[in-house]
């Protein structure tokens, strides 16, 4: 146990020193079995962190994400948090100016994250696999720049079903509706 926690950590440390020695502008940490973002990482990469647009942290075991991560890394434009145990986010998600693309498929989110509303550059959201009932379908609608919303396999409302265009100016994703079962 305690060799194979070592051997994940060693990887954690050679991805990120692999982003700060190169200076790329993305940090994958994926399939890391991450539990919570290393506060470690923020001293080790405090000189890139500004140049850092994309972040994968899918395929973990987070539960939240702090508003420590999200300041630090405010220049993101894609974050990819797909196959965790997230439920909410942090309100500070609203100051990534730069965010375009949001993977949060396959999480435990019940709700539409409505911070993501007031993201201004959001234009791909990817809800997919949620326990999602309920979508803020008016501030969805005044989203600028979304050109993609994925609820694809969540159990939204009949409400969600009516956001068609013209009246939203994005792409709306949904599973089939289940035929109702004849009595």
């Amino acid at each position: 146990m305690q060799k194979r926690m070592g051997e994940a950590v060693a990887r954690v440390a050679r991805k990120v020193n692999d982003t700060v020695e190169n200076k790329t502008d993305s940090l994958d940490l994926a399939n890391c079995k991450l539990m919570t973002f290393p506060v470690g990482i923020y001293k080790a990469m405090r000189s890139v962190t500004e140049g850092i647009h994309h972040i994968s942290l899918a395929n973990n075991e987070l539960k939240s994400i702090t508003s420590r991560f999200v300041t630090t890394f405010s220049q993101l434009r894609e974050l990819n948090l797909a196959g965790n145990y997230l439920h909410h986010l942090p309100e500070e998600i609203t100051s990534l100016l730069h965010l375009r693309a949001i993977n949060l498929s396959r999480n435990r989110f019940r709700r539409f994250p409505e911070p993501l509303a007031t993201v201004p550059a959001l234009e791909t959201i990817d809800l997919e696999e949620n326990e999602i009932t309920e979508v803020p379908t008016e501030k969805l609608a005044s989203m600028a720049s979304l050109r993609s919303l994925n609820l694809r396999d969540n159990p939204v409302g009949p409400d969600v079903r009516l956001l068609v265009r013209p009246l939203v100016p994005f792409d709306l994703l949904l599973s089939p509706e289940k035929p109702t079962p004849e009595a």
